[in-house]
């Protein structure tokens, strides 16, 4: 199959309108000026410093997997496997160097996954290489001296879920067993390896899903955690999105059409991102009211608004306001009030997806204040978010992995 007809449609929409992003012109031009000059090590020799190369003499199991891989995505470039010394789970592919391709697993994951779990990580991982997904710098881009525009930070994001959902994709279309790829993802979530204590169970799993979806209908219920808003899709979303893809004409004969697979993965993802600056729900009126007053706030208490404060404020604003006009004084006396509002109308999820935006007003100047953050713990501590919600927003950076 052409690996093309694998990948996600919003992966490669936002990943085609990113390459035409001046930003995102601009820092990928700089990181090539790096790499001409050397100005930094080469990944080969960075690999070679920190961790173990694992040939096939020394891995002939893993090899074999590489191998499976490689011919079921076309792919002939030359792979190294390195391994490092890690509790976490976790994999990384980086771009090609002198004609060789670089994947490294941390020793926790290698030791603890099943064959077609590991042949799912590493799908996964070549996924990356084959839609070019490092062409985006998104690392270099959010972590930068020049912060990104807001708009961009947020596409960036999201544009990153959708890359995670192709590499699945491809991580899937490798392993061709969904119970196991369900279960490696179970794994990375929970962190329990063994059935001594705890059965796996697919349905289950997924069954949080569901439990998901009915919560964010029911304004105020539900507990998802705050992963949600970071880079990567939560593993339950997952693993819903690839048993819509397993079911798909992609997979099997007779199965549902790409465009009702790819509608069905934007109803599970769209849980992540909730639009509520032009929706007219009363959940959506509690969420832009809570978000107007609490930015103007934000930027207002330490200092006064500044004009680069106010330049990201009207990339938010609908054509109507000007920022110019809001009274702060007032809109900061009635920030509880609102707080109120979007508690009784809008799910947690919703209001996490506030207080994100919140924190983008305030990483417009770097350091945030302490008086901001203050105020930003303040109102996350209102709509009843964990407490350390706002310093993973304002410390978060995507990265694919």
């Amino acid at each position: 199959m052409n690996t093309a007809a694998i990948r996600c449609a919003n992966d490669l929409k936002m990943y085609q309108a990113l390459l035409d992003n001046t930003d995102v012109k601009r820092m990928r031009e700089r990181i090539q000026r790096m790499e001409e000059k050397r100005e930094s090590p080469g990944i080969r020799r960075h690999l070679l410093a920190t961790s173990v190369r694992l040939s096939r003499s020394m891995s002939a199991g893993l090899h074999n997997m590489a191998d499976h891989c490689t011919e079921r995505l076309g792919l002939c470039t030359p792979l190294e496997l390195y391994a490092y010394a890690g509790p976490q789970f976790n994999a990384a592919c980086f771009k090609p160097e002198e004609g060789r391709l670089f994947i490294m697993f941390s020793s926790s994951l290698l030791e603890a996954f099943a064959d077609k779990e590991l042949l799912f990580v590493m799908g996964h991982e070549l996924g990356h290489h084959v839609y070019q997904h490092h062409d985006i710098p998104i690392g270099y881009i959010l972590r930068g001296k020049r912060l990104p525009p807001p708009s961009l930070a947020l596409d960036l994001f999201t544009w990153s879920r959708y890359a995670e959902i192709s590499a699945d994709r491809t991580g899937a279309y490798c392993a061709e067993d969904l119970q196991s790829v369900a279960r490696a993802l179970f794994k990375m979530a929970s962190g329990i390896t063994g059935d001594r204590v705890v059965r796996f169970s697919l349905d289950e799993f997924l069954r949080q899903v569901d439990d998901m979806l009915a919560f964010d209908e029911q304004p105020g219920q539900g507990a998802p955690i705050q992963d949600w808003f970071l880079t990567h899709p939560f593993n339950p979303l997952r693993v819903k999105a690839l048993k819509h893809f397993t079911e798909s004409d992609l997979m099997r004969s007779g199965g549902i059409g790409k465009a009702e697979l790819e509608d069905r993965v934007q109803q599970v993802m769209g849980l992540m991102e909730p639009d509520y600056m032009e929706g007219k729900t009363d959940a959506s009126r509690a969420m832009r009211n809570l978000f107007l007053a609490g930015a103007i706030a934000v930027a207002d208490v330490y200092e006064g608004i500044s004009d680069q404060e106010r330049e990201v404020l009207k990339s938010f604003l609908e054509k109507g306001y000007a920022v110019e006009d809001l009274d702060s004084q007032r809109l900061r006396k009635i920030l509880p009030k609102r707080i109120a509002e979007a508690k009784q109308w809008a799910s947690l999820t919703q209001r996490m997806q506030v207080v994100r935006d919140l924190c983008i007003i305030a990483r417009a100047e770097r350091p945030v204040a302490t008086a901001e953050l203050e105020l930003l713990n303040e109102i996350a501590n209102g709509l009843d978010l964990p407490a350390s919600f706002v310093q993973q927003c304002l410390e978060a950076s995507a990265e694919l992995d």
